[in-house]
Formats: structure tokens, C-alpha cells, sequence
């Protein structure tokens, strides 16, 4: 019985040291995307050109 309590001390000390490693890597900026944005501005006029055509299609089809 006693090696029950020392293995569930021994994951819960890990279970934090992890949540601690996380914790710090989130506020140092480890996931930000810095990728994502440069990108996004070169394929924004291609989806406002397609949402155009669509319109232009869908009025030519009501007349």
C-alpha cells in the first residue's frame, strides 16, 4: 500500500512540473504565431475576389 502513495506523489510532482514548464513557455511566447499573419494578408484579396464572383453569378442567375 505503500508504494501506491509513492507512485501517485511521484506523478502528481510531475504533473506539476509539467504544468509549470507550460505555464512559463506560454508567458515566454513559445506559441505565438508569428507565421500565420504574414501570410493571412496574401490570401485576404483572393477571398474578397471569390465572395465578388459568387455575387456576380448569383445576380446574373436572378435576372
Amino acid at each position: 500500500m505503500s508504494v501506491i502513495y509513492g507512485l501517485l506523489t511521484i506523478s502528481i510532482l510531475v504533473a506539476l512540473v509539467f504544468l509549470i514548464v507550460f505555464i512559463f513557455s506560454v508567458k515566454s511566447g513559445q506559441y505565438d504565431d508569428s507565421y500565420t499573419p504574414s501570410v493571412r494578408m496574401l490570401f485576404d484579396d483572393e477571398l474578397v475576389k471569390d465572395d465578388s464572383k459568387k455575387s456576380s453569378t448569383q445576380e446574373q442567375k436572378q435576372d
